[in-house]
């Protein structure tokens, strides 16, 4: 039945026009948009923070920038690129994509998936705020103590400690919503060993975070209590110890990213398959592999601390753990070859970036494996060595299998299909780019070169490959060009997708492009990994895939539709709670002004019980029937 019919036989006929209606929406497909439209924006700023530090680099005493308007620009880098552009891009192809891979209408609390990707944007608007009100965080993403515990410019770091909680709470809200939709509402048939590997994935990631946000929120709340109220938990003079930050930052930090690499992980495993025209190679495996990853990677962090003057005991158990660690990750990119391995393989823009993705991680992972090894360590820590490979890794990893994950299920999303020939383009000069700018890097850092200087005298031999590194830069931003146009261009004048491009495997193909709000009009009964694959293809007598004679079947599902579909009723009220908290979070940064960071906590607070207490008096579904 054409969905257009089934939700005006149903009754239900949601405004979907409007600013408004964006302001209180619910649906997950609106909010993984707003995440992803937001993450865009914000890699945009990132960027353009990048650009500004490698022209102050491309050559010797660049003048470009002050050392304080470098410390700034640097901090807000590493800050807009990691909880303001990647983990909300992920959260985007996770919001939308998860109740579509397990056959579910919605996710179990939309409502809190409101407020979360609310207390986010507000978080990051709050943070960008502070080029205008007081100037940036200026001690590194890492905010190591006791830089970030000096109150001469009062405010900055302030920002840092509460914005970071903020954003916390907000990735908090999201996991836990994330786990109970996963575990609780799978369409029928769906075990867990069924589950597409992006899921998977993101439980993984839904776990890492749970478990490390607490872990940084102590540390967090002990720098704002050190800067504004005396207490000496960072100061050696008092007892206090400036390593127990590093600790709990990088119990944090380390899983942080596997937070950001999983999830790429997992659309790599979505899209490989897809355009190999094979079944994923060891599927078990690569779900292992990940839960793997996810529990060593809260063993690691101190080989972040190497130099920091660890007993020989403690450095060598690290070390140890750090070379296992590249275990699981070497076996998920063996499964990734194997299953291209002899395939069919169609090199769309989509699987150019999955193969980039595997080819840039490697070099990144290679590199990761020579910091567990401790002499090698101690000479490359602070050097553009380890600037090199966090880039390899998150850039050329996360960032590669984003984009690759935006090529794949965009004509699920807008139900056109991006230009290839756009899309070619965007790959190769992000490519060439991409090893232009961190490729060299290697080499500066085995030079000698520190990270964290703002500038750099003659006649030390980095000139050339800063150059070329500030040289590399630009053609990414070109490229990203490129691929804005492209979303642009397609949103205007896109070519029809249909409702599977691709001759996909998994169940959210089997709706329309884009969905209906209510997702499915019936709830598929699952009886296969790749059960979209089995509807549509059988195997002759050697094994080998044939379409089914009369094409795609349809097999009996779960209806729940006699009783009407339930789709939750739109909100303003998670906007207003997510909008006083973030005020009272500003009401904090300002603590030290006296009646102005008072009044902001005060009406910050009144708002969000305003907003909190309207969100659990109000009707919860709008019934269709």
């Amino acid at each position: 039945m054409a969905v257009t019919t089934l939700t005006e036989d149903l009754g239900y006929t949601p405004n979907t026009d409007g600013v408004w209606s964006w302001l209180t929406t619910v649906d997950h497909k609106r909010i993984g948009i707003m995440y992803g439209v937001s993450a865009l924006v914000f890699f945009i700023v990132g960027g353009l923070e990048a650009l500004l530090i490698r022209i102050q680099l491309a050559g010797p005493n660049g003048t470009l920038l002050s050392a304080d308007a470098y410390n700034q620009l640097f901090t807000m880098h590493g800050i807009t690129m990691i909880f303001a552009a990647i983990m909300p891009v992920a959260a985007a192809f996770q919001n939308y994509m998860i109740p579509l891979q397990i056959g579910a209408r919605d996710v179990a609390f939309p409502r809190l998936n409101a407020f979360s990707f609310w207390l986010f944007l507000f978080g990051v608007l709050m943070l960008m705020s502070s080029f205008f009100l007081g100037g940036s965080p200026d001690g590194a993403w890492t905010g190591y103590a006791n830089l970030s515990t000096q109150v001469t410019e009062f405010v900055r770091m302030d920002y840092y400690a509460i914005g970071l909680q903020l954003l916390g709470v907000a990735s908090i809200g999201s996991s836990a919503n994330f786990i109970a939709t996963i575990f609780t509402m799978r369409a029928p048939g769906m075990t867990m060993m069924r589950m597409p590997v992006f899921t998977w994935m993101s439980v993984v990631t839904s776990f890492l975070l749970i478990l490390s946000m607490p872990v940084i929120s102590v540390g967090l709340w002990q720098m704002f209590l050190d800067r504004n109220f005396g207490t000496v938990f960072y100061e050696a003079q008092a007892s206090g110890d400036p390593l127990l930050w590093q600790h709990l930052f990088w119990v944090f930090g380390h899983p942080e990213v596997y937070v950001l690499v999983l999830p790429a992980m997992g659309i790599i495993s979505e899209t490989l398959p897809t355009f190999s025209r094979k079944p994923l190679f060891g599927y078990a495996f690569v779900v292992f592999s990940g839960i793997a990853i996810g529990f060593l990677g809260f063993g690691v962090w101190a080989h972040h601390m190497f130099t920091a003057g660890l007993s020989p005991v403690a450095e060598v158990g690290f070390g140890i753990v750090t070379m296992l660690i590249a275990v699981p990750t070497g076996v998920k990119i063996f499964n990734w070859i194997g299953t291209i391995w002899g395939g069919k393989l169609t090199l769309n823009t989509s699987m150019l970036f999955s193969i980039g993705f595997i080819a840039m991680f490697i070099i990144g992972g290679l590199s990761g494996v020579t910091h567990a090894v401790i002499p090698a360590d101690t000479q490359q820590h602070d050097s553009y060595y380890v600037v090199a490979h966090f880039h390899y890794v998150l850039v050329g990893g996360s960032a590669f299998g984003f984009i690759a994950g935006v090529y794949y299920w965009l004509p699920k999303w807008t139900g056109k299909m991006l230009n290839e020939t756009l899309g070619k383009w965007h790959f190769w000069l992000m490519f060439l780019g991409f090893n232009l700018t961190f490729g060299p890097m290697h080499i500066l850092g085995l030079n000698g070169m520190p990270r964290r200087t703002y500038r750099y005298p003659e006649g030390l031999g980095w000139e050339f490959w800063n150059g070329m590194a500030t040289i590399g830069s630009f053609i990414i931003g070109v490229s990203m060009l490129v691929f804005i146009w492209n979303v642009i261009n397609t949103r205007r004048k896109g070519l029809p997708a249909g409702n599977d491009p691709w001759d996909a495997r998994t169940v959210e193909w089997m709706t329309t492009s884009p969905p209906p709000i209510h997702n499915f009009d019936r709830v598929p009964v699952v009886r296969h990994l790749d059960e979209l694959w089995h509807r549509k293809y059988g195997v002759d007598e050697e094994g080998r895939a044939v379409p089914l004679p009369d094409g795609y079947v349809e097999e009996p599902a779960f209806v729940e539709e006699a009783g009407g579909i339930h789709m939750p009723s739109p909100s303003y009220y998670p906007i207003i709670a997510a909008f006083g908290l973030v005020t009272a979070g500003a009401g904090l940064v300002f603590w030290s002004s006296g009646i102005l960071g008072v009044g902001m906590l005060v009406i910050g607070a009144a708002i969000m019980l305003w907003g909190v207490v309207g969100w659990a008096a109000e009707p919860i579904t709008r019934e269709a029937h």
